[in-house]
């Protein structure tokens, strides 16, 4: 059996090819995997568990069925959903992971990430970053009522929007450096992520050993996996 990773999907109301897509996924490819790891940016913005959008739970109620059939579904937080709290994840019967996690498939260790960590050359971003994941802070956003939560989430994804078009693509790509660092912090072969809609395997000489960068894609006009097993991993691509 195999184990699939997927990112960056953006699911939303305002993209129902997407949606759609993916549910077609869990049923004609998911269901007969192993695991469904899931590499954050699920969600385009996330403002809370409590929020009553009709894609969550048309999402979570998914989910929950895969589960129920057999196949667990892990989840690492992105840069869009990281508000994905303990409700949802019960709602849905995933499991929610730390924002790295080292998988052993196979003969393969592998490190499984969303990758925006990796992206240090962009230093506006890591401020942002390190602001929104303070919990005091996102203690405070959670006890604003569900419209001021809404108008801000739009405030910051046009902010970020307008931000990305001056951005080299160096800089919004993941630092070389980093890369080699957080192998050799994690011993790992292998590395899967998303966050920079870039997909490909790139192979990374440390010490004259190779490694192997995997990156999963936006899920913009046709579906992205990692397909692991005990004997190959393998980068596809697919329609919706």
């Amino acid at each position: 059996m195999c184990t699939l990773f997927i990112a960056d999907l953006h699911l939303s109301e305002h993209e129902p090819a997407i949606t759609a897509g993916f549910l077609r996924f869990l049923k004609e490819q998911a269901i007969y995997a192993k695991a469904l790891y899931i590499l954050g940016d699920f969600f385009d913005f996330w403002i809370g568990d409590d929020d009553p959008n009709p894609l969550h739970q048309q999402i979570a109620q998914a989910l929950m069925t895969l589960k129920n059939a057999g196949v667990p579904c892990y989840f690492i937080h992105g840069n869009r959903d990281f508000l994905i709290g303990s409700r949802f994840a019960k709602e849905s019967g995933i499991t929610l992971l730390p924002q790295e996690k080292v998988l052993e498939i196979g003969k393969n260790r592998i490190l499984i990430l969303h990758g925006d960590t990796l992206c240090t050359d962009d230093e506006a971003y890591q401020r942002y970053r390190k602001k929104v994941h303070n919990k005091f802070i996102q203690r405070l956003f959670s006890l604003l009522p569900l419209f001021i939560r809404l108008r801000i989430a739009d405030k910051m994804r046009s902010r970020s929007q307008h931000e990305n078009q001056y951005k080299s693509d160096a800089i919004m790509d993941v630092n070389p450096q980093a890369v080699i660092d957080t192998f050799k912090h994690f011993n790992t072969e292998w590395m899967i992520h998303g966050h920079t809609h870039r997909p490909a395997i790139h192979t990374v000489n440390i010490d004259d050993k190779i490694h192997y960068r995997g990156v999963l894609g936006a899920w913009h006009t046709e579906g992205s996996m990692f397909k692991v097993t005990d004997e190959k991993i393998e980068l596809i691509h697919f329609p919706f």
